[in-house]
């Protein structure tokens, strides 16, 4: 009996502390509840003046004068009346919009998670820091899952160079930009990652043209055909994912990847053309470019960089993920211009074909023999090294010409089921963690 007792006064404590949670600075309910308040006090004034009306022209009728008597508590003094009535309208009030706002939302709701709860997180998120997070592949994927939480005023910029696999047949069918790593970044950002972003990354398998196509690469690919324009699909497959932030191509022109590599045991250059045939090549990248090298950058994008608190360039492959977007020269410009903290994530494994033996330096080294020195106010870097990497992968180490540049910084960042990945929440936790000390006011 005392253990029930125990329970129901805990549910009672906190239902009223969830209740009080409602009045807190930023969620944009207090103003409201108050209007309504205001009403109801108006309305009862008026209410109040029609009954004193009534009691005054009509005490000489005994019943109607007890009924008034005891609807109006004069049988206690004047103080308690006060706060009985103030008590049970404000009880009232607060309770009747309790329960309008679950019948309204109640649709909407996520099981074992309370409307004011939803509503603190969606506000929190909604003043969070501007970031323009840049890459491709399933390391830009990561990030945004990670930074999701912290903010929606997230843009991540992604490579259109990918011609292997379902995008490049889309590509090569109906002239499309490649779809594949647009569609990893939409679901990653999606408010709600279950049964439609499952759907949306569903990969057909089995005889057929539709073999090896994801739903989500066809879905983009039918809307581009209906809306009439490639960037009108991503804003539609966003609205249907209820995606928190943008998704959005580096250029909207018909780049392709080139590559110059040096054959193994020669001094001979061959000339690749491709993004998914660089890591097939037996030989060691020198130098890639786009082709053609004067696409303009998607101006959407230009804006976003201009604007942004942060702006990270990785986790992805150096040649074809990260780079594919610098060499699109306005939106190098716009980044270098911004005067947003500018971040470079480096990979924690080496990735067979591309970077081969690279050191975190050499991931940096790569970058700024492209794009130009100290593009980079923070290099971030990985420093465990625990569990097994897959047979063709080393760790990307932190080597002492890492340790001598002053932009270096090292984190636990590896997922601890995949260490060859990064752990999404760590690598946003130390992001987020380096923006604060850049925007703390100085002592």
């Amino acid at each position: 009996m005392s253990e029930n007792k125990t329970r129901n006064n805990d549910r009672f404590w906190k239902n009223l502390r969830g209740l009080g949670r409602w009045f807190v600075p930023g969620l944009g309910v207090k103003r409201w509840f108050l209007l309504v308040l205001l009403g109801i006090t108006l309305l009862g004034v008026g209410l109040a003046i029609f009954l004193l009306d009534l009691y005054r022209t009509d005490s000489t009728n005994p019943i109607l004068l007890t009924i008034l008597s005891y609807a109006s508590l004069r049988f206690l003094p004047r103080v308690l009346r006060v706060v009985v009535f103030a008590g049970l309208g404000i009880g009232l009030v607060a309770y009747g919009i309790w329960q309008l706002n679950r019948s309204l939302l109640r649709p909407y709701l996520r099981p074992g998670r309370a409307v004011v709860e939803d509503l603190e997180n969606f506000r929190r998120r909604e003043r969070g820091p501007r970031i323009v997070a840049i890459g491709g592949g399933h390391g830009l994927a990561t990030l945004l899952r990670g930074l999701k939480a912290y903010t929606r005023n997230l843009t991540a910029v992604v490579t259109v160079a990918d011609d292997g696999g379902s995008s490049g047949r889309l590509r090569e069918s109906f002239g499309i930009l490649p779809p594949g790593d647009i569609r990893n970044c939409l679901a990653a950002l999606s408010n709600d990652e279950q049964m439609l972003t499952q759907l949306f990354q569903y990969r057909f398998s089995g005889a057929g043209n539709l073999d090896g196509h994801s739903f989500g690469n066809l879905f983009i690919t039918a809307l581009a055909e209906i809306t009439g324009s490639f960037e009108s699909a991503i804003a539609e497959s966003g609205k249907v994912l209820s995606v928190g932030g943008r998704v959005l191509p580096s250029t909207l022109h018909n780049v392709k990847l080139v590559a110059d590599m040096q054959l193994p045991h020669s001094l001979n250059q061959v000339r690749v053309e491709g993004e998914s045939r660089i890591p097939q090549m037996q030989g060691r990248v020198q130098r890639v470019w786009l082709e053609p090298n004067d696409a303009s950058a998607y101006p959407p994008v230009i804006r976003a960089l201009l604007n942004a608190d942060m702006i990270v360039v990785g986790p992805g492959s150096l040649y074809t993920s990260l780079l594919p977007n610098l060499l699109v020269h306005d939106l190098l410009g716009a980044l270098r211009a911004s005067r947003a903290l500018k971040v470079y994530v480096s990979n924690i494994a080496t990735q067979k074909g591309e970077t081969d033996l690279y050191s975190c330096h050499d991931h940096v080294r790569v970058l700024e023999e492209h794009v130009g020195d100290r593009l980079f106010d923070v290099v971030l870097c990985n420093d465990n090294y625990t569990g097994k990497l897959l047979d063709d992968s080393q760790w990307v180490q932190v080597d002492e010409k890492s340790l001598a540049d002053g932009r270096v910084r090292c984190a636990d960042l590896a997922d601890a089921g995949y260490p060859w990945r990064h752990d999404s929440k760590k690598l946003a936790d130390v992001l987020m963690s380096i923006l604060a000390e850049r925007t703390a006011p100085l002592e």
